[in-house]
């Protein structure tokens, strides 16, 4: 939940960007903000805006230096908005633009804000309307949600969400499977934010959620190989990891990969069948394209 806070004086920071830049300056401004949230700007170019709140000046030194990151790493070189807000004003604007989202045939994403909702056939996900990456809204995320609908009546056993963000892949698994998961990031407010959002769905023991690098992460290491794996990251970590995901994933094994705009698809897919992976579906939701790959048995 989103508790109101009494700082001595808080600033709103924002940048404009496009969709497929908005996870770079998500994480960015996570890491001095106690809340960020997207929304739709107000243009004409499909843009985005990520918003986040910290108190004034806060770890001013690592905010500039995860921007530099941000913008190398997306090629936009977004400026940087700042001014002093109130918290309830920004709060209601985060509540306004996160609605109950029904994604597929069998989820329901539904903010803390809201009043507890009842979605017949459906697996109710609650999510801290403030915590807006991994929060159903963005074109990868549901195409994960509906490639792991087309997948999960393989029921598979153990099951990875590399880059968790805020768990809601992990969580969508474990509701459906009533089956563990181990969730990774190498954010460790990521991390936390999992955990977090894993005890308010009442899935607190079901899902082991650790900060760490990537496939080196002790916990991964130490894990037999993984019957489904979720990777929701960008096109080229993706296409860098694909040796060590597919070392990871058991033969007749199942991943799913998104954060890839659809002209990136290609690129990735080539990246896994050098591993012998291949291909069985294409979602696309919008721009965003999610690849269902599986380990021949």
């Amino acid at each position: 939940m989103i508790r109101p806070r009494h700082a001595t004086q808080l600033e709103t920071l924002s940048v404009t960007v496009a969709e497929s830049a908005v996870p770079l300056f998500e994480s960015a401004l996570a890491t001095v903000c106690t809340t960020v949230g997207i929304f739709e700007a107000d243009d004409d170019h499909r843009n985005w805006r990520v918003e986040g709140v910290r108190d004034q000046g806060h770890r001013e030194d690592e905010l500039q230096s995860a921007l530099t990151v941000a913008r190398l790493l997306s090629g936009h070189d977004a400026p940087l908005h700042q001014q002093a807000t109130h918290s309830d004003g920004w709060l209601a604007r985060i509540y306004e633009a996160f609605p109950p989202q029904e994604i597929g045939q069998r989820f329901m994403i539904c903010g803390t804000h809201l009043d507890a909702q009842r979605a017949p056939g459906r697996h109710v996900i609650t999510l801290d309307a403030g915590i807006a990456f991994g929060s159903g809204e963005h074109g990868s995320t549901r195409g994960c949600l509906r490639g792991f609908e087309k997948v999960a009546y393989r029921r598979p056993r153990r099951i990875l969400d590399m880059g968790c963000g805020s768990g809601i892949l992990a969580m969508a698994a474990v509701k459906h499977l009533h089956r563990p998961a181990l969730a990774v990031d190498i954010d460790p407010w990521s991390a936390r934010v999992t955990r977090s959002n894993a005890r308010l769905n009442g899935l607190k023991n079901m899902i082991h959620a650790v900060q760490g690098q990537g496939w080196a992460t002790s916990a991964v290491r130490r894990s037999r190989n993984f019957d489904l794996i979720f990777a929701n990251i960008l096109a080229r970590p993706l296409c860098l990891m694909a040796r060590d995901l597919a070392a990871k994933l058991k033969r007749g094994g199942t991943t799913i990969l998104a954060g890839l705009l659809a002209s990136q698809a290609n690129m990735v897919l080539a990246a896994y069948r050098r591993q012998g992976l291949v291909l069985e579906r294409r979602i696309y939701e919008g721009e965003w394209c999610t690849l269902i790959l599986r380990k021949p048995a």
